[in-house]
Formats: C-alpha cells, structure tokens, sequence
C-alpha cells in the first residue's frame, strides 16, 4: 500500500466520507504543483506533505488541518497563490497555509532578521488558530526524522533552531511524544558520536536490568491488589536526551544513571492517585524531596500526574508516575486531546483555557515588540521549562518560570501593579524586588500611584511578560518625552523665521505628514526631539506652506533647560554640565538633545554645521540634583577621609561614588557628588578647602576613570 492510500485509509477511520473526499482532491491538487519536484533525498517532494499529514492523523486532527498540512509548501515552493488555495479549498484552509508560508518573498538584512520574522508570522498565525502549530511542528518532526542528506551546517543550524524553539513548543503544548522525538534527533544531529555511544550503551543495560525491572513490576502489581487498587502498571524507558541532559547537569557516567526506567501507574479516579500512591511508598522507601504533585498544582502545558522516587531492591532508585486515564491522555496528546478526545471533560477544558492565555502573551508581545528579534527573544524566555508556583496573598496559585523574581510575579498579576510596583513581601518579609522566588513562596506586591518602570529591572526579570511590558512603557515614555522636547525645538526654530505656533493650520500638518510619510504629528516631533529630523527643516517646511516664501526672520529661539526632561535629554558625560554652567546643545541622531558646557573640549573638536547646535540655558527654578567630580589630594593622616566626607555632609551634598590613588605622603580622592548647581558646588568646595590636610582641589569635567 503507498503512503497516499495509507492516508486516506487513516483518515477514513474517523473522519466523514465527505471530508474523506475533500481531502483526496487536496492530495491530488499538491500532487499536481509539486509535480517534478524532489526532495534532497532524491525521492519525489509530495513524499513530505503526506509524511506531515501522516504524523497528524493519530491525534485526529479534522479535514482543514489534513488538506493544510498535504497543501503546505504549494505557495512557498510553486507557481501557486494563496488566493488560488482559498479559491480551491476555502478561506480556514488558506489561512493555515498562511500562516504555514514563509516570508521569503520579503528582503532581511540578515538570516537572524528573516529567521525571527517567520517566528513572528507563524506564531501571530498560531496565536490565531492552535492548529498552524501542530501542523507546523508535524513538519518539523518529518524534516528532522529526514535531515541526513543536507550540509552539515545547514544540519546543525535545524538542529539547534528546533531544540531551541520547536521542541520547547511541544511541550508547552502538551504534545509529550513530538517533543521528545524532537529533542532525541536533535541530540543525533548535534552530537552524532555521544548520540551512537548512548544508544549502544542503552541497548546493553536494557538486556542486563530486564530481569530486576520485571520483578519490581509484579512487586508493584500485587501491593496494588493487595490495597484493592485496580490498576494498569507500565515499564518506560527514559528518552535518550533526557538521559544525556541528566549526565551533564550532575557530570555522571552513563553506569552512574540508575534510573533508566521508570514505571507508570494508571487508575480510575484522582482518590485512587493517592492511595496507590501510600501503597507505593509501603512497599519501597520514598527519596525525601523527590515527591512531586502535579494533580493540586498542574503544569503549565495542563499536565497532571503524581511523581514519585522509591529506593527499589539492590539500591536502585525507582521513578514512578501515577495518574489517572484521563490524565494519561492529556499527558501524552496535550492540547491537540481536544480532537483525539471529543469528550467535555473539565481537565481539557482548563487545558484550552490555559493555552489561550498563554497564545494571548504572545500575542501580547507580538505587538509590544520593536522588532523580531526582540520577539523571539520573548519565545525564547516565555519557553522556560521548569516552573515555580507561588500564592498570591487571596491564596491564588501562579507558575513562573524558574528563576522568577518579585517584579514578574507582579506583571504575572497585572500589568498596572507591575508597572507601579515598588516592594515586594515573601512570606511576610519585605525583600528586594529581584528576589528569585521559590515554590510555595507567598508574595505580596506594594505599589505607588507615581512609581514607574526601572530600566534596570530588565537585568534580572525572566518572563517574556514583564521584558516586553518594561520595555514597551519604557519606549511609549521615551516617544512622549522626545515629542515634548521636539515641540519646543519646532518652536525655537519657528521663533527664528517668525512664525507663530498658532498660526501654523491642521491642513499644514496633514500635508506635512503626508509628504514625509510619518505616520501622526506626535512622531515627527519625536523624531526632532531625538534627531531624526532637524527642526529647522521641518520649521521651513512648514513656514513655506504658510506664506509661500519661506521668509526667515532673525529673532530666535532659546531651550530652557528644565532637567526633568528624562530620556530626552542627555547631560553630557565628558563635560558633565551643572545649573550655572554656560551651555550648548546639539541634536544627536537618536539620542535627542545632549546638553554640553561652553568650555567642553569634545565641543571645540567636534562642532559642525550650525543647524544641528542649538542655543539652551537653565531654567530659574530647577530643583533637581546633578552629578560633579572633584579631584582632592590630601596629605596622608589619619582619619582625613572622614573629614573629607563630613565636610561634604554638612554641605548638604550626597557622596555617589568614591576612589582614590595612593602616592606616598599623598593621596588623591575622587568624587562624583550631586548638587543643586554652581553656588552649590562652590560652598562644597569652600567646606572643603577648610580641612587642613586638603592640599588642592579642583573640579574636573570628565567622569573619573
């Protein structure tokens, strides 16, 4: 029989005779495109599409998924359109095969760029309907079982790319035997020699412990009828990598991994879970630590199971799962049990519900993203296998990656309290906000009406959430500043050609919106806030609509120095300017304003063309601090560094940093201070010169080494 007609025979089994049909035409019209076509191998291209459909078919997956999975490649690889697909066959199963395409048609800058923008596309279209995934995985599987005939790079490439994402995906999605097979063919692609090492290996001891697993099985068997538990009891062997991935973390020889095999106990009810489970632990010694119940707090991917380790006969220890068959389906088929399973049972529900909140995360930093890499960056983190569950203070039970902190419990709550957060409590003590946290901790969020995101918290938080909510308020922050600061920039230019503000038209800006292809009024004042576009250009632009002359005038404009400006202006570093200090600005393509002393030194060598330099001075009433360095050098005596900072204590300035260089009977001290402005500073330096063993100071514009 061909594999064409072993298709159709599968689907027979339990699709309607109508849908049967339907999907005979999708295999004879994929036929027909990839006609001539082959595959690396040598074998001819339909062979792939019908291996995909193949590997769906045991999860039941219904006629739009089959005929998307034989039609996948037809508009990627051939003359094919998607409308002709959606012509054909409908709209549901062109838009899977959509979402199936790549963007090859579209030019990247680089691999990385197109790689992550298929991510991004295939996840949107997953995001959308959770069967672009399965299929798409069910693709991968059939392409990785089949990778042996292509370069070895291009080999290696695949192989970490699914180990990196796809297999990850599989089991988020509960879909245990695809991920599993993924990570082993990986492994064999990766690591071609340890792979056939481990297989022999495995191979040897699977003759040699025969014996001891069937007589721990009949043990388990009897206590089990003993305590009146009726039961399925199953041997299973640990897949490959999983056995490597454990040789690695605890750098054991292969003889030194003793629990190879494992048993797998299947009851009725969850009351039965439990009392297996007491039977067990009579019959064989429980490992202290490693009991895990997976029936009161469910995995991520929705998977139930109670685990436990037994010190067996000979020493050797002994993992035992127990669940019940309901579980054991979920376990095995994941999210994909709702076609295999057409049952209304709760545990597949909260399953589906459970896999909605986690596409809609997704989709969540899908559209918080800047670009596509950042995006896959989020996968990436968001694929995090081990968790953690924590309770909130109502007693809610949340799973966090391993690793989690205090910040991402809170934008796992809500994105508002993650947003406004400033302390954390576990376990009723306050801790610092990049606490990890761990299971059965308790946490409690403080937050403050005026609190906002730190910048440093994208250091240490580990849930795509919290990265791609950080940095979304942090850019909408950004983009506000700078479009504040580019409105007073449009002004000052204005100013010089002698337009008012108010006199400039909404129809004025609409063409120049228009002309300069921006999408809103707000992001070209951004882009002059942060050096995008020169404001006296766009003054001009907008002057010329005016009056039709573009007439400049000589009064102009001067920036008043607020210092609450934020991200959109800058003080810069090598001159470090403080309130007093005659300053200059310049327009720094993406940086926005960079405010410079008069006197700076990278000014004088640096300075161009006059458009890009603005005229700014400090505003009246700043009350802000800024940072200084000052440069001492005292004699050396004991206890003068004390003086020194006293001094600087009582000038009601806070010392931000200190280091100094010892030479001989002298030391020099630097200091990064903050103070209010000039006066300030100099009644520093004033309590300073005072201390007698100070020798000279003076202060020095460059930030110390």
């Amino acid at each position: 029989m061909s594999d064409a007609e072993s298709l159709l025979q599968e689907v027979s089994s339990y699709l309607k005779p109508k849908d049967v049909e339907h999907i005979r035409q999708a295999l004879g019209f994929s036929d027909s495109a990839h006609h001539g076509q082959l595959r690396q191998s040598g074998e001819p291209y339909i062979s792939h599409p019908i291996a995909v459909a193949r590997i769906l078919t045991p999860l039941h997956l219904d006629a739009p998924a089959i005929m998307a999975a034989l039609l996948h490649d037809v508009v990627e690889d051939t003359h094919i359109s998607n409308a002709e697909v959606a012509e054909k066959f409908g709209k549901p199963v062109a838009a899977l095969v959509d979402g199936l395409s790549k963007l090859d048609r579209i030019e990247f800058e680089t691999k990385e760029d197109a790689q992550a923008e298929n991510f991004r596309k295939m996840l949107l279209a997953m995001a959308r309907d959770v069967r672009v995934i399965l299929i798409k995985l069910a693709d991968r599987l059939h392409n990785m079982r089949t990778l042996h005939s292509m370069a070895r790079e291009k080999i290696e490439r695949i192989a970490r790319e699914t180990m990196e994402i796809y297999a990850p995906i599989a089991n988020r999605l509960g879909l245990h035997e695809i991920y599993q097979e993924l990570q082993d063919l990986s492994f064999m692609h990766l690591h071609p020699t340890r792979y056939a090492v481990l297989v022999k290996a495995i191979k040897v001891a699977r003759g040699n412990r025969r014996e001891v697993v069937g007589k721990i099985q009949d043990a388990i068997r009897q206590r089990l009828e003993e305590h009146h538990v009726i039961a399925q009891v199953q041997g299973r062997e640990k897949h490959l990598y999983s056995i490597y991935e454990k040789m690695q973390s605890k750098s054991l020889a292969f003889s030194q991994v003793q629990d190879i095999y494992g048993f797998r106990v299947l009851v009725d009810n969850v009351a039965a879970c439990y009392l297996a489970l007491g039977a067990l632990h009579g019959l064989y010694k429980p490992i202290p630590g490693k009991f895990k119940d997976y029936i009161a707090i469910p995995k991520g991917n929705g998977y139930q199971s109670l685990h436990t380790t037994l010190f067996g006969p000979y020493g050797t220890p002994i993992e035992v799962q127990i669940r019940t068959s309901e579980m054991h389906k979920i376990a095995e088929a994941g999210v994909a049990s709702h076609w295999l399973y057409k049952t209304t049972h709760t545990p597949i529900n909260d399953l589906h519900k459970q896999t909605h909140q986690w596409l809609q995360s997704l989709l969540e930093s899908l559209s918080q993203s800047g670009d596509s890499i950042e995006f896959l960056e989020h996968l990436k983190v968001d694929l995090f296998p081990d968790e953690v569950y924590v309770f909130t203070p109502k007693g809610k039970i949340l799973a966090l990656p391993r690793g989690a902190t205090a910040v991402d419990f809170a934008y796992s709550v809500h994105t508002d309290i993650g947003n406004r957060c400033v302390a954390a409590k576990v376990n009723f003590e306050l801790v610092p906000l990049r606490a990890e946290l761990r299971n059965g901790d308790r946490v409690e969020i403080i937050t403050a009406s005026n609190a906002k995101p730190n910048p440093a918290w994208l250091s240490y938080v580990v849930t795509s959430k919290a990265r791609s909510q950080i940095r979304h308020f942090l850019k909408t922050m950004h983009f506000e500043e700078s479009a504040q600061l580019g409105e007073r920039l449009l002004k000052q230019a204005l100013a010089s050609l002698g337009v008012k503000p108010q006199d400039i038209e909404d129809a004025q800006w609409e063409k120049l919106i228009k002309d300069t292809t921006a999408k809103s009024r707000m992001e070209i004042l951004a882009d002059i806030g942060l050096g995008r576009r020169l404001n006296m250009v766009v003054a001009r632009q907008l002057a010329r609509m005016s009056d039709g002359n573009g007439h400049e005038h000589s009064n102009s404009g001067v920036i008043t120095i607020q210092g609450t400006e934020g991200l959109a202006v800058q003080f810069a570093k090598c001159c470090r300017p403080i309130p007093g200090d005659p300053i200059i600005g310049i327009i720094k393509k993406g940086q926005g304003l960079v405010v410079h002393t008069h006197d700076c030194p990278t000014l004088r060598k640096g300075r161009g063309g006059t458009d890009e330099w603005l005229d700014v001075v400090w505003d009246k009433h700043i009350n802000k601090p800024f940072d200084v360095s000052i440069k001492l050098i005292v004699a050396n005596q004991l206890g003068v560094l004390a003086k020194v900072a006293a001094a600087i204590a009582e000038a009601e300035s806070n010392i931000e940093n200190v280091h100094f260089t010892n030479e001989g009977d002298y030391t020099t001290l630097y200091f990064t201070l903050q103070v209010g402005n000039r006066q300030h500073l100099a009644g520093v330096m004033r309590g300073l010169r005072g201390i007698p063993e100070v020798v000279r100071i003076t202060r020095i514009k460059a930030a110390p080494a």
